[in-house]
C-alpha cells in the first residue's frame, strides 16, 4: 500500500480543544470544509466563508469553532489542499 494510498482511510483529528474535536476527512466534497464535533453536536463548517454547512453546534460550541476557525483560516485552506492530495494534515494549534 502506498503512501498516499494509505493515508487516504485515515479521519485525522487536526485539533481538539474545550472537548470539541476537529477533524478533516480524506477524499471530501467541495466547498472546502473541517467536522467539529463535541458530545452529540456534529457539523460540517465551512473554511471560506466560515459557516455551518451541515448539521448542528449548540451556540456556545458554534462560537469557540468559528473562534479558532478564525485564527486558523490559512492553515485549514493548506490542510484542505493536503487531505485532496492524499497528503499528510498539519496539527493546528488549540485554541487557548
Amino acid at each position: 500500500m502506498g503512501f498516499r494510498l494509505l493515508y487516504t482511510f485515515r479521519v485525522p483529528t487536526i485539533s481538539t480543544f474545550r472537548g470539541i474535536k476537529i477533524q478533516m476527512y480524506y477524499r471530501e466534497h467541495p466547498p472546502a470544509h473541517f467536522h467539529a464535533e463535541r458530545g452529540a453536536e456534529e457539523a460540517e463548517v465551512g473554511i471560506d466563508p466560515i459557516l455551518i454547512l451541515e448539521g448542528e453546534l449548540k451556540r456556545p460550541t458554534r462560537a469557540l469553532v468559528f473562534e479558532w476557525a478564525a485564527i486558523h483560516q490559512g492553515e485549514l485552506r493548506a490542510n484542505w489542499e493536503l487531505a485532496r492530495a492524499g497528503l499528510p494534515l498539519l496539527d493546528i494549534a488549540p485554541l487557548d
